[in-house]
């Protein structure tokens, strides 16, 4: 294991750098990546968050995860884009494209984040660090934003590298650095360790994770009980042996992913979310004229472990609403409220036939709202996805415009 080389490749400001890149490409000068600017909902919503924000608007102590009302009273000039994620499917696919063409073993962590698996090929690429500037720089020159790469001996390693100083950064940390790079670092600051593990140690005088990594088991696991103990002492010194994991796609499947900073714990949360990803899959299928007959929610823990649930339903479906009823319903059958850094929604099973067992009862109101469905479809594809958005199911806000 000693000769592992593994890159962790991550966008920098994922939503908002692509928004800026497609504005700029269609001949709008403000970059928004230089100005106080997120990626965000509708302010008036209660649920709505913001998931990426501008360095200028980190610095007015702007959070992934907080409202944008709460964004706004900290930022009144701040510009809030809501989010395009036809517009992230496709940057993304554009990114990882790139990096494929460099290794077959790659593992796609979230929708703007790469694990490079670069082991054993010293021949082919006998500086990795050199590797690494060469692949940021053309994601940079070819696509127009910019990516940090993290280079280490694990996955975890690899990860704790690439946030590090941003952006445009190329990152090291191997064995002999991790006393001098990621000792000193607050013990929040450790991939995996969220804000109420972070706060437990705290409480116990463990500041840094350099104080965890010589901290004494015993109390760890009588803290925090085996399995997260042994996480947190093995991270804190830089040990990780799990392996990139080239996960191959269904055949058929839709599917979205978002990914956030900070710990979701409500559930509120979560619903806004997984409305958002039922609209779009649906939307999807809907466009490709087929339907799904099984939903699973996918969620991501902050200690780094994937979940998945999911189920077959008796009959087909490219409705927005009983997509999003089966997420909701499956999200709360398994998720016990640890926090959550990614949640995700898929639709496989595919029926390219659109054969649906008939119902006796409540079939017009089905076939009504799938005609809603496709009504907003309609509304999108003329005037962009972010002309018509839900509030809720039924419930929708819809951009005024001059010409409608």
């Amino acid at each position: 294991m000693n000769d592992r080389i593994i890159f962790h490749v991550d966008v920098n400001s994922a939503f908002l750098s692509w928004e800026a890149v497609n504005r700029l490409s269609k001949g709008e000068t403000l970059d928004l990546r230089n100005v106080p600017s997120c990626v965000g909902g509708d302010p008036n919503r209660r649920t709505s968050i913001v998931s990426t924000k501008s360095i200028p608007a980190k610095k007015y102590g702007i959070v992934t995860g907080e409202s944008v009302a709460a964004a706004l009273r900290k930022c009144p000039d701040l510009i809030v884009v809501k989010p395009d994620f036809q517009l992230y499917k496709k940057m993304s696919y554009a990114f990882k494209s790139i990096l494929n063409e460099y290794t077959p073993l790659m593992q796609s962590f979230s929708i703007d984040e790469v694990f490079m698996d670069m082991s054993g090929m010293q021949r082919i690429y006998p500086d990795p660090i050199k590797l690494a500037h060469e692949m940021k720089d053309r994601i940079r020159d070819e696509l127009g934003f910019t990516v940090n790469v993290g280079v280490a001996k694990n996955k975890l390693c690899a990860k704790m590298a690439s946030d590090f100083e941003k952006p445009d950064k190329v990152h090291t940390l191997f064995p002999d650095e991790i006393a001098d790079k990621m000792w000193p670092l607050p013990v929040g600051e450790l991939f995996g360790c969220g804000q109420s593990t972070a706060k437990k140690l705290i409480d116990m005088n463990i500041n840094t994770i350099g104080e965890l990594a010589k901290a004494d088991g015993r109390i760890l696991y009588n803290t925090f009980g085996e399995k997260a103990a042994h996480y947190l002492y093995n991270a804190a010194n830089g040990i990780d042996d799990s392996l990139v994991v080239n996960e191959e796609r269904e055949a058929k499947s839709y599917s979205v992913e978002n990914t956030t900073e900070d710990d979701v714990t409500d559930f509120d949360t979560v619903n806004h979310l997984l409305l958002a990803e039922a609209d779009i899959v649906a939307g999807r299928l809907r466009a490709d004229e087929v339907k799904a007959f099984t939903i699973t929610v996918i969620y991501r823990t902050s200690d780094m472990k994937r979940h998945s649930h999911g189920r077959k339903m008796e009959y087909s479906t490219d409705i927005t609403s009983e997509i999003y009823d089966m997420a909701v319903r499956l999200m709360k059958e398994v998720w016990k409220g640890e926090p959550i850094r990614l949640i995700g929604l898929s639709a496989s099973d595919i029926d390219t036939d659109g054969f649906r067992q008939m119902s006796l009862f409540g079939e017009e109101a089905k076939e009504k709202q799938r005609n809603l469905d496709k009504a907003l479809d309609k509304i999108r594809s003329k005037y962009g996805n972010n002309s018509v958005m839900r509030a809720g199911i039924g419930v929708f806000r819809a951009d005024r415009r001059k010409n409608d």
